[in-house]
């Protein structure tokens, strides 16, 4: 709010209230007799101390139209609805605001929301033909024949390309890098982990030392497939999480793997090919809309239902 209200030009300023001619009103008084301004002030009054308020002549104000019966009767009840919730139907001591809603159910409703984008998001892979899994798993204390990469089409599982992955600055290793770089180009990727790995498990892993520390996050210039904990390609991990509405911490609105990232739905093996084809299994099953979700996810929970009301606007 300003602090105070300037002049306005042009118009007589009167810096007492007993200076101010009779029949010269402010807003506020001519509420107060049920009138309201019809025409252009006519002078303005100093308050306090400064700013000024504009005066308009009672002689050409109106009378204000009165609510009906019904129309005061709604007003009441609109602002008696405003401590009611429109999901679960509980009373609060505090106005709810735009959508009407509690605290609890607005949080029901955003694990709602995550859950609704994360299919949306399957749906658009699935139905992409040229969408593909990128799967690795370079373990540094694996052998060598133990380490792979494998690329498997979404839509069906397809396998287009499986090979071991070679010792990291090796001619195969090179090799395998620029086959990745030709059929992954322009293509959807999606890997398998999120920020929680783990990493030999993500694209990256096949740029960095066995030994070397955390990669920087985002797509790597050189091979764009490879997007370390970016939003850059999609992760199935990251598809997953929020569909299965799994939280740590109760309200808690970031939906995480279980077990700090292990308990996943597909598999995790030496067999890149049926891990790839696993995951794909995955993303089919949450499009389709039946791949399980957790017990405890807040809109099953609370036992109020999917999402806001039809035609909340929330």
């Amino acid at each position: 709010m300003p602090s105070s209200t300037p002049p306005l030009p042009g118009l007589t300023r009167y810096t007492r209230w007993a200076l101010v001619p009779e029949g010269l009103h402010t807003k506020t008084q001519l509420d107060r007799q049920g009138l309201k301004p019809a025409s252009a002030p006519v002078g303005q009054v100093l308050y306090h101390g400064n700013s000024y308020a504009p005066l308009y002549e009672a002689t050409s104000a109106v009378p204000k139209r009165l609510a009906s019966p019904a129309q005061r009767d709604a007003l009441h009840r609109a602002r008696e609805l405003q401590y009611w919730c429109r999901r679960c139907g509980s009373h609060e001591h505090k106005p709810l605001g735009k959508g009407r809603f509690c605290d609890p159910c607005r949080y029901a409703m955003t694990m709602w929301d995550q859950h609704e984008q994360a299919q949306a998001l399957a749906r658009e892979l699935v139905a992409d033909p040229a969408a593909v899994l990128l799967v690795v798993d370079v373990e540094p204390n694996s052998l060598p024949g133990a380490q792979g990469v494998a690329v498997v089409t979404v839509h069906d599982g397809g396998a287009l390309y499986a090979a071991p992955a070679g010792e990291y600055g090796t001619a195969e290793r090179s090799a395998v890098l620029d086959r990745l770089d030709s059929l992954l180009a322009d293509r959807p990727v999606v890997e398998e982990p999120d920020y929680m790995g783990p990493f030999r498990r993500c694209p990256q892993a096949l740029l960095c030392l066995p030994t070397s520390g955390p990669a920087t996050a985002g797509r790597d210039p050189l091979h764009p497939w490879a997007a370390h904990r970016s939003a850059a390609n999609a992760s199935v991990a990251r598809i997953w999480a929020p569909w299965y509405a799994h939280t740590d911490y109760p309200y808690s609105t970031h939906p995480c793997l279980p077990g700090r990232g292990e308990t996943v739905p597909w598999s995790r093996s030496l067999d890149l090919v049926a891990d790839g084809r696993s995951m794909a299994s995955v993303l089919r099953r949450i499009a389709e809309g039946t791949e399980p979700v957790w017990e405890r996810a807040a809109w099953t929970l609370d036992g109020h239902g999917v999402g806001a009301p039809e035609g909340s606007g929330a």
